[in-house]
């Protein structure tokens, strides 16, 4: 990742997210809340452009502190959702990674390639051990990401999301450094 991106595929790039991006980004979570707040607690919360420029400053800080980093999904140039790692933990050399796309974009390849690009950047670029997904059991389009990257299943973390009214089971996905060029390429 530098300072002009991370082409996945022509048209699709992964970019840090800066300042300037608050407003197409705040439009987008807008324009698909209803989508989005099925899996997303922070949805409902996130009700003004300045709360989306929080989150991007956040990140900013993350990234100055060597600890990881948001990126926007750009799809031709524009916004279509994020992609990004919770704190780095250099202790243990493990990262967990997390995203969203607008329902407009889903079906299409885009996040599969966004998840390729960025555990590829987490081991090659950072020497990570271990890079982990958590998702929604119920969210299927979610779970299917890993899956068909070759993340192995570890088992259902009971109850450890609240969002809104009820508390949802998450999957947890795993890959390691080692069992990924072997994921990528079946053949080898």
């Amino acid at each position: 990742m530098n300072a002009f991106g991370l082409t996945c595929r022509p048209g699709l790039t992964l970019r840090i997210l800066e300042e300037r991006h608050a407003t197409p980004f705040f439009r987008l979570v807008d324009g698909d809340r209803d989508h989005l707040r099925q899996w997303l607690p922070w949805v409902d919360k996130t009700v003004e452009e300045a709360q989306i420029l929080e989150f991007i400053r956040s990140g900013l800080r993350q990234f100055a502190e060597n600890a990881g980093f948001h990126s926007g999904i750009w799809l031709d140039g524009e916004p279509a959702g994020v992609i990004g790692f919770q704190r780095v933990n250099w202790l243990n050399r493990k990262v967990e990674l997390g995203y969203w796309l607008s329902s407009r974009q889903q079906g299409k390849g885009l996040m599969t390639d966004a998840v390729r690009a960025l555990t590829t950047f987490a081991f090659q670029e950072w020497g990570l051990h271990r890079v982990q997904i958590q998702c929604a059991t119920e969210n299927h389009r979610s779970c299917a990401i890993p899956v068909r990257l070759g993340f192995a299943h570890e088992g259902v973390a009971r109850e450890a999301q609240f969002l809104r009214d009820r508390f949802l089971d998450l999957n947890l996905y795993s890959m390691l450094a080692r069992d990924w060029p072997t994921a990528q390429n079946p053949q080898s």
